[in-house]
């Protein structure tokens, strides 16, 4: 039993300086010795748990993947509106990617070429397709246009919240990206949400920054 909790340690450590030097240099740039001095463990050890770099990166996949069903799980969970549930997952995905490298590096090996193994999906089709419902529900409940095109508008807003993080993750540190995703959607709410509903999400973006910053 301690043979085994040692080995999960081991593994959780190389994924995580996997994670840190895939987010912080890129995949590309990364080699597995590099990730051997950070992890500060011997070659075998690494590939006792990995054989390749690949397969350290469907890791880390695969833990974002869970931890973003997590958050979906938590934010239906609470009864709220379509567009709320929306902004909360935003915003919990965030805040994961400030305390935790793997989430941080999952938004970045996204925007590789990184090849999906079954059964995991690939996070944009996840992303676009809980992004895209919860649009069409925004549009029943009345909360944006009525002559939203969702598909459009999820691709976007997909597109400007993982952008918020790699294009920005040589210039300012990861606890920025709660207030970058609030300047996303103070510019979304206003364009999406009819004058009269924008106050209550304007005011919901404040209080979901404020959370995930101290969070």
């Amino acid at each position: 039993m301690a043979r085994q909790l040692r080995a999960e340690q081991t593994r959780t450590t190389i994924i995580t300086a996997a994670a840190d030097l895939f987010d912080r240099q890129g995949y590309e740039s990364t080699s597995l010795s590099d990730i051997v001095g950070h992890a500060n463990v011997t070659k075998g050890a690494l590939y006792f748990h990995f054989a390749a770099k690949e397969d350290l990166a469907h890791a880390i996949l695969e833990l974002q993947s869970v931890a973003a069903r997590q958050v979906v799980t938590e934010v239906e969970s609470r009864g709220c509106s379509s567009l709320e549930a929306l902004m909360r997952a935003t915003f919990a995905l965030a805040r994961l990617a400030v305390h935790d490298p793997v989430p941080r590096a999952g938004l970045r090996l996204v925007t590789t070429n990184l090849p999906m193994r079954p059964p995991l999906r690939h996070p944009f089709t996840e992303w676009l397709e809980f992004t895209s419902r919860k649009l069409h529900g925004a549009v029943r409940d009345c909360d944006v246009h009525a002559e939203l095109d969702a598909g459009i508008v999820a691709h976007s807003l997909v597109c400007f919240f993982v952008g918020t993080r790699v294009a920005g993750r040589t210039l300012e540190p990861p606890a920025r990206l709660p207030r970058r995703v609030a300047e996303m959607w103070y510019l979304m709410l206003r364009s999406l949400v009819p004058v009269h509903r924008r106050p209550r999400y304007l005011a919901l973006a404040a209080q979901l920054e404020r959370e995930a910053r101290t969070g």
